[in-house]
């Protein structure tokens, strides 16, 4: 009776938390399917009647098309070339002996005490001296590099057996064919945790594109969203839509990854699932 009565309270609590924490999101969906005049008449959780006129409004007079092609573009740049760069560099310090190998590691890992915030205005400088204040290379410049990424793949790159690399060595391999044959395949799962992860923060990174960029053709979803209020005020419906199709293809691929991403994970823990 006990186990009943507890299992019974933890699917009530779990109920309960789930409403709690999808509540905001089920009153963004319901403000973005209303009139602009409903959105300010009183307090009511149903549209009555309901409408996609603000979808379609920000979607065909406003800038938001703009604002979702450049986090694209900038999302996946940042996406692929981080990949690239932490697995070459991953599998250089994990499998390859050179002299400082142990120094420059760690100088990258010395990366991650330093939030980003304190390597704001140093990075503002440099990307200035460069020319690329406002566009999108100066987006992506900066976040093309993640000791964390790099830490996780070295970590899982030193757990799989020597054995394997040197048998593709005897076969006559170079190092890049083991990497591509050996250990990428071996590291699916991880690749597409890390490869979700950093596309994700690349797409809702509000602090750095809000400094770098000034001009509305340049700006990312999460700054675009921030200029969407007009001279006729604010515009609560078309301000939900916009947040809800900006927050859509990250929400997608979660879904249709999130096995993957737990696979990963449990992968570069050492765990086993």
């Amino acid at each position: 009776m006990n186990i009943k009565l507890s299992s019974l309270l933890a699917v009530i609590l779990t109920l309960l938390l789930c409403f709690l924490w999808s509540s905001p999101l089920l009153w963004a969906f319901s403000t973005a399917l209303r009139s602009e005049a409903q959105t300010v008449s009183g307090l009511q959780w149903l549209p009555d009647p309901s409408t996609v006129e603000a979808f379609v409004n920000v979607l065909t007079f406003g800038s938001l098309p703009t604002f979702f092609i450049n986090s694209v573009v900038t999302s996946l740049a940042i996406t692929g070339v981080t990949l690239l760069i932490t697995v070459l560099a991953a599998y250089s310090f994990s499998q390859l002996r050179f002299r400082g190998a142990n120094l420059l590691f760690w100088s990258c890992m010395f990366g991650i005490i330093f939030p980003f915030e304190a390597l704001v205005i140093p990075l503002f400088r440099q990307i200035y001296h460069m020319g690329l204040v406002d566009s999108l290379g100066g987006i992506i410049l900066p976040q093309i590099v993640s000791p964390m990424v790099l830490f996780v793949f070295k970590r899982f790159f030193d757990q799989v057996p020597k054995d394997f690399r040197e048998a593709a060595i005897l076969d006559g391999a170079s190092e890049i064919q083991v990497l591509l044959k050996v250990y990428i395949p071996l590291s699916k799962n991880i690749i597409y945790a890390m490869a979700i992860i950093t596309f994700i923060g690349a797409w809702n990174n509000f602090l750095w594109p809000f400094l770098v960029i000034s001009s509305t053709e340049n700006m990312t979803i999460p700054i675009g969203l921030t200029q969407l209020n007009d001279s006729y005020g604010v515009r609560y419906a078309q301000n939900m839509a916009s947040a809800l199709i900006g927050g859509m293809p990250v929400a997608i691929i979660y879904v249709i990854f999130q096995k993957r991403v737990a696979s990963g994970f449990l992968a570069a823990t050492g765990l086993k699932g």
